[in-house]
């Protein structure tokens, strides 16, 4: 039997155990610099403040009746003002992440899926993200696909552990 879980909007109430599935998921990719117990009240008090005010973030969280299971972010990039028809926003899909436990239970589609319909709702224009390997034939399932016209340059830091942009197959 496969357990039932549901997908809603994240709430400024949401915020720590965001930012408890934030260093859960990035903790995972390295070893963190930051103590735990630091990071999620710092983590916390940015998402709680960005998700309090009708601004440019917006967030899914999926649940059972176990807790947790999984999120998804979108940034919204404003664009300049157009005289012709054209959205003025594009979508940055950041933090998205499942629980180990969770995943191969259409968690994470379901949660895309919230994101991908939000973004439509509200016209925005492209969706953009850095794939993992993992990730991206969930990814190529939804519609995305590489770019033609977008290019890249990391100006500060280190290129990710592993390819994040669509140039790096």
């Amino acid at each position: 039997m496969t357990a039932t879980f549901a997908v809603r909007a994240g709430t400024s109430d949401d915020a720590a155990a965001f930012a408890r599935l934030r260093y859960e998921f990035r903790a995972s990719l390295g070893a963190p610099e930051e103590d735990a117990e630091e990071f999620v009240a710092r983590c916390a008090d940015w998402m709680r403040s960005r998700l309090a005010s009708e601004g440019r973030w917006r967030a899914w969280v999926a649940e059972d009746a176990g807790g947790t299971l999984g999120t998804v972010w979108i940034g919204l990039i404003e664009k300049m003002p157009n005289p012709i028809a054209e959205p003025e926003e594009n979508g940055y899909v950041t933090n998205f992440y499942v629980r180990a436990g969770a995943r191969g239970r259409g968690v994470g589609t379901a949660l895309l899926d919230a994101a991908i319909d939000w973004c439509r709702e509200r016209g925005v224009h492209t969706m953009i993200l850095w794939p993992t390997r993992q990730s991206r034939s969930l990814y190529e399932r939804r519609g995305f696909a590489q770019p033609a016209a977008l290019m890249e340059l990391v100006v500060t830091g280190e290129a990710a552990p592993w390819p994040t942009s669509p140039f790096h197959p």
